[in-house]
Formats: C-alpha cells, sequence, structure tokens
C-alpha cells in the first residue's frame, strides 16, 4: 500500500519554519535555508549555554577584585586566604556581595585576611 507524507511532511516543515520565525529574508520562509538556520542556531545555543557560565565565572572574579582592591589586598591574596579560613562562600555570593552590600563584604575581608 502506497503511504502519502503530505500531513508528516508538512508537519515537519511548519515546526522548522515556526522555529525560524523572525529570521533575516529566506531563513524564515525558504525550509531549505530555514533547515541550516535553525540548525547553526541550536549549535550556539549548545554552545553559549556553556560560555554564559564561563562569562559570569569572569565577571564575578573582576566584582571581587575590584572590591578586594578597595580594601587593601588583591584577588589571588584574598580567595588563598579564604581556603586557608573556614569560611565557604562562592564566588558569585562574593560579587553578590561586594556589589549590594560594601560595607558587609569590607567586614569580611577583614576578617578574612586575620587567617592569611
Amino acid at each position: 500500500m502506497r503511504v502519502k507524507r503530505g500531513v508528516k511532511a508538512r508537519r515537519r516543515r511548519n515546526k522548522i519554519l515556526k522555529r525560524a520565525s523572525g529570521f533575516y529574508s529566506a531563513g524564515s520562509r525558504s525550509i531549505v535555508h530555514a533547515m541550516e538556520k535553525t540548525d547553526k542556531a541550536m549549535q550556539y545555543m549548545y554552545r553559549d549555554r556553556k560560555v554564559r557560565k564561563r562569562e559570569f565565572r569572569a565577571l564575578w572574579t573582576q566584582r571581587i577584585n575590584a572590591a578586594v582592591r578597595l580594601n587593601g589586598t588583591t584577588y589571588s591574596r584574598f580567595i588563598g586566604a579564604m581556603n586557608k579560613s573556614e569560611i565557604k562562600l562562592d564566588r558569585k555570593v562574593l560579587a553578590d556581595l561586594a556589589v549590594r552590600d560594601a560595607a558587609g563584604f569590607s567586614a569580611l575581608v577583614k576578617q578574612i585576611m586575620t587567617h592569611a
């Protein structure tokens, strides 16, 4: 028996075109171009989920470094002293504390640097 794929094929193509809506020119209208564009977009999505984590950690490091330099030390000395002390905070929390509560961060730096 012959099977006609009209409904299945149209459904598959519409799914791709829906994902490509908003793309420039034929990238949102032509199924061949839309497939290429959506495949590449999904590759970028996968890659950039990893890159986002990398970039945020670099941002947290920069913020902590700027804040500890205002308190008279450097990032590496601060992290080294923090590892020696019993205080266990990750870089995300430290950066947030440095931005939102400068006085509290200064007190934390003084407490940690006494262990150095």
